[in-house]
């Protein structure tokens, strides 16, 4: 416990104001009040830190009726504020200020933290609770800012600030809870944010937020619960993106943003959410997971996507373009499947399913005929043969017009070869006017008859081209079939 004989000038000025929670300002208004020049900062503006943590934890409370509060702008903390542990009945802010060490509020229960402008070594908040913000507006933490297992009343804010713990985690916050809104916008991170399993009641909003760990994760919020998470405008991240198991009850915005990575770029595995919005500036350098992930909307550009987009389990309520000014063609979206590694077929199916909902049926037929043609790859070379012919005569059942364009075609060549040669008659005398037409329609038919094929025949090459129109009417036959039997099983 310091008595008041010890303290500084400085010291005093502020153990004065305290009780009354007037603010206490050694700025002079010149360059050196940048805290980058606190550490050349003397006597005149230096408080110890023994001095505030013995201010906060009750050592000059002040007359009934006063509202004491710790309120310091352009000071210096020499030593090590340590509150770890503590109850501390009052806010506290500190602005333009410049810390000798890191401060420590581990397990501690608080009001108001507010370090504004300021420059700090580290803050530790590990299990904390605060009934108040946290507020680092501005300021540069060189060194870990931890909230592992912290509770937060109010809002959590760190939009213009810069974390710097390069190659590690400078924002360490798995299990953090807070009850209002996290902001970050555009905070700097030299480092990765840690936010496993986090609870944001009021949703994580990194607008123009730049990130910086190469190689490794950049933002890794696996399992989070969160109302709405906004990365936008001109957000930036050199380093992958984590959202596995995340679930976002509101919107998932990645509008205007870079994604730098040299592996996966953004994991949204089993994610959850009620809109997706993936206009990103530019297409991630690396891929995109979204397997076993569902978002009820999802907004989109095809030319956003990267190369590679894990897209096996994949669901979704409604599918719509950015602009909204046209819906992207089936081929367009059917390119964007392709962009799943290897054959699968559910992400056809959901894309079939979209386009049946709302009134498109020709593109779902589309959609599936090119899953059966990106099937059909995968196929040995027999089945191959055969899914080739179920294309070129029915389009494997979702364009059964072909058979009859086929046998149209063949119909008229046959009429008019077998119109410029004369057949044999099977009982002469006793068989029916030969008729081209007919005869050709006979042999094409491969089930009951006309009368003609079994009264008339030919020889020579006329002879092989009756037996290649009944090898043709049964295989289109069985391909009708065959197509017909694939639409309804949708297998």
């Amino acid at each position: 416990m310091h008595s008041y004989e010890e303290l500084t000038s400085a010291e005093r000025e502020l153990w004065d104001a305290y009780p009354t929670g007037r603010v206490v300002d050694f700025r002079t208004g010149e360059p050196e009040d940048h805290p980058e020049n606190g550490h050349g900062w003397g006597a005149d503006r230096t408080i110890r830190a023994t001095v505030v943590a013995a201010l906060l934890l009750g050592a000059h409370p002040g007359q009934p009726g006063t509202a004491p509060a710790l309120r310091l702008k352009g000071a210096r903390i020499g030593g090590t504020l340590d509150l770890g542990s503590t109850e501390i009945g009052h806010g506290l802010w500190f602005e333009e200020c410049w810390f000798e060490h890191s401060v420590n509020f581990s397990g501690a229960a608080t009001r108001t933290i507010s370090i504004a402008g300021s420059l700090v070594p580290g803050i530790d908040l590990t299990l904390a609770r605060v009934e108040g913000r946290v507020a680092l507006r501005d300021t540069v933490v060189r060194g870990r800012t931890a909230l592992l297992n912290a509770r937060v009343a109010g809002e959590l804010i760190l939009s213009g600030a810069t974390l710097s713990q390069p190659g590690d985690w400078a924002l360490f916050a798995g299990g953090l809870v807070v009850d209002g809104g996290f902001f970050c916008r555009g905070a700097t991170v030299h480092g990765g944010m840690r936010l496993l399993g986090a609870q944001l009641s009021g949703g994580l909003h990194m607008q123009r937020a730049r990130l910086h760990r190469p190689g490794a994760f950049a933002l890794l919020a696996d399992n989070a619960t969160v109302r709405t998470l906004v990365l936008s405008d001109g957000f930036t991240a050199q380093g992958a993106i984590s959202l596995r198991g995340a679930q976002i009850a509101d919107r998932l915005t990645f509008d205007g943003v870079v994604l730098d990575a040299p592996g996966t770029a953004l994991d949204c595995t089993q994610l959850r959410t009620g809109a997706l919005d993936f206009t990103p500036a530019e297409p991630p350098s690396g891929p995109v997971d979204l397997r076993g992930a569902h978002a009820l909307t999802v907004r989109d550009r095809t030319d956003a996507w990267p190369g590679i987009v894990h897209l096996q389990g994949f669901t979704y309520g409604s599918l719509t373009e950015d602009d909204g000014a046209r819906p992207n063609s089936a081929g367009e979206r059917v390119a964007w499947i392709r962009r799943n590694p290897g054959y699968a077929s559910q992400p056809y199916e959901q894309l079939a399913t979209w386009y049946r909902q709302i009134g498109r049926d020709d593109d779902a037929r589309r959609v599936l005929l090119a899953r059966q043609r990106h099937r059909r790859r995968t196929l040995s070379r027999p089945a191959r043969a055969w899914g080739h012919l179920l294309d070129a005569s029915v389009g494997y059942g979702y364009r059964p017009w072909l058979a009859g364009v086929w046998l149209a075609a063949l119909a008229l060549f046959g009429t008019a070869v077998f119109s410029t040669h004369a057949p044999h008659p099977t009982q002469p005398g006793q068989v029916p006017p030969f008729h081209a037409f007919v005869y050709t329609l006979d042999l094409l038919i491969p089930i009951g008859g006309l009368g003609q094929r079994s009264s008339w025949y030919w020889t020579g090459a006329t002879a092989w081209l009756s037996y290649a129109l009944v090898a043709a009417g049964w295989l289109l036959t069985t391909a009708v079939l065959a197509g017909i039997s694939r639409t309804l099983n949708k297998n």
